[in-house]
């Protein structure tokens, strides 16, 4: 037997394969994380991409707001990047005093104190002001101006009110916005809930009853009207610095990148898809993936980046067993009740009347598990919800394994391995 580990919630779920099986294995490349985060900050700093160093970009004076992203992205470990970030703010001449960090809470909850000091660290609390971007405070926005599609860009006061804006946050491949990280720190990070919803409406089809639009995808960027929807709203923010980090494929952080908020962060996507592109020899009947354990299951709602990728890897008519803990599975508030309505049509249209991110989520999610069977292996508590979302859930792997057998109904079959199938998008050849 082969067995493989994958990550499920704070622990591992270890599985095991007959040798004998055809199984490809789809990971990052091998990336070491960086030994010391406040050094690589520094070496970041010290070679900016399309842009003059921090100390040329600020000044004495200067109000600065740094935006950064919200607890659902804690693995990103704000906590160690923050304070050197701070600190090179201090040595270019603004104090702690004139700096604000604002939370980029999209369509998510506040914080509480307690999950603010959990995130980013009680120094960085202990340092500087602290104010959270809650999309739907509508008082809380001002506006920008209009994108050439129509979307009025509202920013939070505390973002847009500021001398200079600092983005920080983490690239990643993003199933309806290409990548992560970048512009998605202004829109949804820290956009009205208006604006979030207009851009995002752009992931629907054209054409009404057409589901998605195919544009809006993981590592799509050119023509994804989403993603340029969304830089073109920050650059009427213009945005003075970007810091932002790449993960490491088993943890930890494996570097960053730094400068201008558009030119960096295209030097990281880039970055991002030489380890997390995984060029496959084929698709095969069986993905078993993770989403790549807390938080990236933390909610069913972020698990599904794992089962958009690990669709990549499968053949029509194959299954997908995902691994995803999801303690707080209904999250955020208006997902769940995008379930109860009966069919895929009327979900879309739906949402084409009053268009939300978890609603799109559930509608894509809807419409991929009809076309291939998923079974989540999840809490005993999460087996309703996981049933009302069009998929089977099991109790553990074996029981996971025994369904998909059932269905594929055939021995022989070939399978992929992902464990971390939330950022690691399969290639297949062709």
């Amino acid at each position: 037997m082969t067995e493989f580990s994958l990550p499920f919630g704070n622990g591992a779920a270890v599985i095991s394969l007959p040798a004998a099986r055809q199984i490809q294995l789809v990971d990052g490349r091998p990336t070491p994380a960086v030994d010391d985060v406040a050094a690589a900050v520094r070496l970041a700093f010290a070679s900016p991409i399309g842009a003059p160093p921090l100390g040329e970009v600020v000044a004495a004076g200067d109000r600065v707001a740094v935006v950064a992203s919200d607890m659902t992205r804690s693995g990103l470990r704000h906590d160690l990047f923050l304070p050197a970030l701070l600190d090179e703010l201090n040595a270019a001449g603004v104090p702690d005093d004139d700096i604000t960090l604002v939370v980029a809470l999209g369509a998510h909850r506040r914080h509480t104190p307690e999950e603010n000091a959990a995130t980013y660290g009680r120094e960085v609390v202990g340092r500087v002001r602290i104010e959270q971007s809650f999309a739907s405070d509508g008082a809380d926005f001002v506006r920008l101006g209009t994108t050439s599609r129509g979307v009025a860009a509202e920013i939070s006061r505390h973002v847009a009110a500021a001398d200079k804006v600092i983005l920080t946050g983490g690239i990643a491949y993003h199933p309806m916005a290409g990548f992560a990280g970048g512009r998605k720190s202004i829109v949804p990070g820290v956009a009205s809930y208006a604006a979030i919803q207009a851009n995002h409406r752009f992931c629907l089809s054209e054409t009404p009853g057409g589901g998605v639009n195919p544009l809006c995808g993981s590592g799509r960027l050119a023509g994804n009207p989403l993603h340029e929807d969304q830089t073109e709203i920050a650059a009427m923010l213009a945005p003075a610095f970007l810091l932002n980090v790449i993960s490491a494929p088993g943890g930890g952080i494996a570097g960053f990148v730094a400068g201008h908020w558009r030119e960096a962060w295209e030097e990281g996507c880039r970055r991002v898809a030489a380890i997390y592109g995984a060029p496959v020899r084929e698709r095969t009947d069986l993905v078993i993936a993770s989403a790549g354990g807390y938080p990236k299951d933390i909610n069913f709602y972020q698990a599904t980046k794992a089962t958009e990728n690990a669709l990549a890897a499968c053949k029509e008519g194959g299954v997908v067993i995902a691994f995803m803990e999801c303690r707080n599975i209904a999250e955020p508030p208006d997902f769940s009740g995008w379930f109860d309505i009966p069919t895929l049509i009327e979900r879309e249209q739906a949402l084409r009347e009053r268009f939300t991110v978890p609603g799109y989520v559930a509608l894509k999610t809807g419409l991929d598990a009809r076309r291939i069977q998923h079974i989540i292996v999840t809490l005993p508590e999460n087996r309703a919800f996981i049933e009302k979302a069009g998929m089977t859930p099991a109790d553990d792997f074996d029981v996971a394994l025994a369904l998909a057998e059932a269905r594929l109904g055939r021995g022989g079959y070939t399978v992929t391995v992902m464990p971390h199938a939330a950022d690691t998008l399969p290639l297949p050849a062709g």
